[in-house]
């Protein structure tokens, strides 16, 4: 994210774009903790109910204004703890008194994994993802796979093996390259998918994979496991 000079949060407009700053990605907004700015698809939209309840709105769906977020999820904790989240949510939301629920970043981080593993879905049902590690390490052979995935209980062994097969294909052997591991287990996953036992997952086209890379590096980047969306592994 870039810093603005002499921003305040005071003066953030909580749904406000910045039509100078936007990009060929997406609209700028910025987050109200911070005062620094990105792509809207990377950071986290709040909305608020009728009665000023603050609830997560990762999707950017709701009606009405709403506040954007991009720290992490301890940064987010301790900017409740010291009352600094509930303050720049009433400038932004101007509505009168805002509620905060307890478990608010445990409800965001939830919020962005469903996300997530809605769009897994809708690419399993597009034909753009692979499951199964005898298809997977056959397609990465080929140089065919574009981003490669593993649940967070998968084994150490069949991950390795897979990113190897995944170098080899793309000429990388040596370099260390690997896939990544998914905050989810293998249980989940598989719900996810509509797939028995999915362990690892490949991406086989460039834009679905790209798509995956927004929602896993924002959730990433929430749980303080990375500083911008994930890396997409691909060859």
């Amino acid at each position: 994210m870039r810093k603005l000079p002499n921003d305040t949060v005071a003066d953030l407009a909580a749904d406000a774009p910045t039509p100078s700053a936007d990009t060929a990605e997406g609209p700028i907004r910025r987050c109200i903790l911070s005062g620094e700015r990105d792509e809207r698809a990377h950071l986290i939209r709040l909305a608020i109910s009728p009665d000023g309840v603050v609830a997560p709105d990762v999707r950017a769906k709701a009606p009405g204004r709403g506040a954007w977020i991009g720290v992490n999820r301890a940064q987010l904790e301790e900017a409740i703890a010291k009352g600094k989240l509930k303050g720049a949510l009433a400038r932004a939301f101007k509505t009168g008194p805002v509620t905060i629920p307890d478990d608010l970043p445990a409800a965001i981080e939830e919020a962005l994994t469903r996300a997530l593993l809605d769009r897994l879905g809708l690419e399993a049902r597009s034909g753009t993802l692979l499951t199964g590690s005898d298809r997977i390490a056959e397609t990465a052979r080929r140089g065919k796979v574009e981003m490669l995935l593993h649940a967070s209980d998968a084994s150490a062994d069949g991950n390795g093996k897979l990113d190897q097969a995944w170098r080899v294909g793309s000429e990388t052997e040596g370099s260390g390259n690997r896939g990544i591991v998914l905050p989810v287990d293998r249980t989940r996953l598989s719900v996810a998918l509509g797939r028995d036992n999915a362990v690892h997952v490949a991406l086989t086209d460039h834009r679905a994979a790209a798509r995956i890379d927004q929602f896993l590096g924002r959730l990433l980047h929430f749980k303080g496991e990375g500083a911008e969306p994930a890396p997409r592994m691909t060859i």
